[in-house]
């Protein structure tokens, strides 16, 4: 099956097969191939089969036709062309292409459409790298994925070790907070004892959860989002590309298993500082013994919302390390895109962990648990 050119009007049209362009037809007089050269041709459309695998000599041929379509130095709009293959041409024809397919609207309606769809865009990205994700995890489990212990243990050492303290300080304000707020108002009615209740089921059910994934959003996701942005702007990933290294296996993999494990510990160890910074404030302020404090703890945290915060808390562990990596490896080639990318990938996690909380929360109650 070959490459087929049509004229409509003015637009040319390159109907291209899965298998590509055929390499005889960069050296064949454009007579041959069907494409005029006269000035009426304004664009060219690409129409190319959703299998197909187009190369270096693709872009070649391209840059070749809108060589041969300048006409008193007027510009030929490229359409229907995939991402990476135009950056690939404008870089074989040493100047951006002009699309149609992203010319600026005027109308309000259509910059929110154009909102829209980018988003979109964005979300089906996220959920396919997420599937990349998970159909790797096996591999990485029985030790065969394609990574690097190196690269492995300073992921751990940046999204655990190093996370220690501000968890740590975080937790203990949030109780402590809670406790006085708690202790002002049951105090009134006599039933300053329940603040263990509030501070025990808020601290491990709810908020330390969500504030231990909101701290590794804005360290360690961002980490992760500026690192391969710049790896990004490097070519260092399109380095393994060529070498046949998968980057979602080679750089995501690692980071999303690693924060994914890490935060259950991490949640219990944020608990363990909520639990105390709510006792330190409870028990001089309200004159409970820490005996009578840590009994009705007891009594009043389940097992279930130890269950419900452990899973939050690996949930929000992938969340944040999907993002983060996501907004990576789509962040432009200039320094200005390794600002953004973080920035975006700190907004992303915060307002992802807050709706993925929400869905939590509807599944519990309807499972009222």
């Amino acid at each position: 099956m070959q490459t087929r050119v049509t004229r409509k009007d003015n637009e040319l049209i390159f109907n291209i097969p899965p298998e590509g362009i055929d390499p005889s037809w960069l050296y064949r007089a454009p007579a041959e191939l069907g494409i005029p050269t006269d000035a009426a041709i304004t664009s060219v459309c690409i129409e190319g089969a959703p299998e197909w695998k187009w190369d270096s000599e693709d872009a070649a041929f391209l840059a070749r036709v809108d060589d041969l379509l300048q006409v008193s130095g007027q510009r030929i709009t490229l359409r229907g062309l995939p991402t990476d293959l135009r950056k690939l041409t404008e870089l074989a024809t040493g100047r951006p292409p002009t699309s149609q397919d992203h010319a600026g609207p005027q109308s309000p309606l259509a910059r929110i459409g154009l909102t829209v769809a980018s988003n979109a865009a964005a979300v089906a990205s996220f959920v396919q790298l997420l599937g990349e994700v998970v159909l790797l995890a096996p591999r990485f489990l029985v030790g065969r994925a394609r990574i690097r212990r190196s690269e492995m243990l300073d992921v751990l050492a940046e999204s655990g070790s190093r996370a220690l303290l501000i968890v740590a300080v975080v937790n203990v304000l949030m109780g402590a907070i809670l406790a006085f707020i708690g202790a002002v108002e049951l105090r009134t009615f006599g039933a300053g004892i329940y603040v263990a209740d509030l501070v025990g089921i808020a601290s491990v059910r709810e908020l330390t959860p969500i504030l231990t994934a909101i701290v590794l959003a804005g360290r360690t996701g961002a980490s992760f989002a500026a690192r391969l942005a710049a790896m990004q702007g490097n070519e260092e990933i399109d380095a393994l590309t060529t070498l046949g290294v998968s980057p979602d296996e080679f750089l995501v993999l690692p980071r999303v298993m690693a924060l994914s494990l890490l935060m259950p510990l991490l949640y219990v160890y944020g608990c363990a500082f909520a639990l105390l910074g709510g006792v330190g404030i409870a028990t001089p302020l309200l004159h409970i013994s820490f005996d009578a404090y840590t009994i009705q703890t007891q009594q009043a945290i389940s097992a279930a919302n130890f269950a419900i915060g452990g899973l939050k808390a690996l949930v929000f562990g992938a969340l944040v390390a999907l993002i983060g990596c996501q907004c990576g490896l789509h962040a432009e080639r200039s320094a200005a895109g390794v600002g953004m990318a973080t920035t975006t990938s700190v907004v992303a996690s915060i307002v992802a962990i807050i709706a993925i909380d929400a869905v939590f929360a509807v599944c519990a109650n309807a499972l009222n648990v």
